[in-house]
C-alpha cells in the first residue's frame, strides 16, 4: 500500500509530530479495529509500536500512523522536512497480522 508522510504542522527536530497517512480503503484491508497498535520495520531496521486504538485513526479525516521512531526516520534519511505541499510518499508491505514494513525508496508523484 501506499502511505504519505505526514506532519502536525511542527517541524520538531526530535521526529515526534511525524508520521505516515494510510488512505481509508488501504486501512479498511489492511487494519484491523480489534488490533491496539501496529508493528512497523523502519529502512533503517527499527522497529516502532504505533497506536491505531484511537478514534482518530477510524475516522474519515485522519487515519495517520505516528510516531517518533518514524519521524526521526524522515528526519535523517532527508524526507523530511519537504516542500510545502509535496510529502513524499513510500511503500508500506503487510507482512501478516500487525506486523508491516516500510520500504524507504520515496514513490515519485
Amino acid at each position: 500500500m501506499i502511505v504519505t508522510a505526514w506532519n502536525n504542522g511542527i517541524k520538531s527536530e526530535t521526529g515526534s509530530g511525524y508520521g505516515l497517512k494510510v488512505s481509508i480503503p488501504d486501512r479498511d484491508l489492511h487494519f484491523q479495529r480489534a488490533w491496539k497498535t501496529v508493528s512497523i520495520t523502519l529502512p533503517n531496521g527499527v522497529e516502532t509500536e504505533v497506536n491505531i486504538d484511537k478514534g482518530s485513526f477510524w475516522n474519515g479525516t485522519c487515519r495517520e500512523l505516528i510516531s517518533k521512531q518514524i519521524g526521526k526516520w524522515l528526519l535523517e534519511s532527508g524526507n523530511a522536512p519537504w516542500p510545502l505541499g509535496k510529502p513524499p510518499r513510500f511503500e508500506l508491505a503487510p507482512l501478516g497480522g500487525r506486523l508491516f514494513i516500510l520500504d524507504g525508496k520515496e514513490i515519485y508523484h
